[in-house]
């Protein structure tokens, strides 16, 4: 059992721990989580969206100081975004990976990942209770992510293991940061503006 998670959030580390789909809120919009490492686990979460495979799935890590351990390159861009006030938040930033370090098997063939530490949320407690997962919106693919549970369940191909209900939740995501470039592009745009990322990589 792990200690410090509410009945809900217990059916949801267990889920995630049985190779489960897991639908519970972030600090931004709903999300489907899963542990990685399942083939199994990574089919049914592109299954649920009607997700192509080709597209890679984000990571969620509970504290910054867990992210090299994927393998990663923290370059001085990456560096002043993770360390700055918007992390634990709505900031994802995208990274290459070091030369010659090691990864996760789970990582392998990946030429970059998209990685956030959310703030406070069900999401964040599940990463700190259960390590780094693999998290996407909860949206089918190509739309906005719905505000609601009943209107996520009622969109998706499926229905996940388990589901934390955090009630109604903003519509607006991450904005994603890739650091995996000479200069940093901002390539969506999220709750953190544009002119707070610019400032902090100026």
């Amino acid at each position: 059992m792990k200690l410090g998670l509410e009945p809900q959030m217990l059916a949801a580390a267990a889920a995630l721990d049985a190779g489960e789909v897991v639908l519970a809120a972030t600090d931004t919009v709903y999300g489907l989580a899963i542990k990685p490492g399942s083939d199994a686990a990574v089919r049914a979460l592109y299954a649920l969206k009607g997700r192509s495979p080709s597209r890679p799935l984000p990571i969620m890590v509970g504290q910054v100081d867990e992210i090299g351990a994927l393998g990663v390159e923290i370059n001085d861009a990456a560096r002043r975004l993770l360390r700055s006030e918007l992390v634990p938040g709505p900031l994802t930033v995208a990274l290459g990976f070091a030369p010659g370090a090691g990864r996760p098997a789970w990582l392998d063939g990946r030429v970059e990942v998209a990685v956030r530490v959310p703030a406070d949320s069900p999401m964040r407690d599940l990463v700190l209770s259960s390590g780094p997962l693999l998290v996407t919106s909860a949206n089918y693919t190509d739309r906005s992510t719905p505000s609601t549970v009943t209107e996520i369940l009622a969109e998706l191909d499926g229905r996940p293991g388990a589901v934390v209900d955090s009630g109604p939740m903003p519509e607006m995501p991450s904005t994603l940061v890739n650091c995996n470039l000479d200069v940093p592009v901002i390539e969506r745009a999220g709750l953190v503006p544009e002119h707070v990322v610019q400032e902090l990589l100026s």
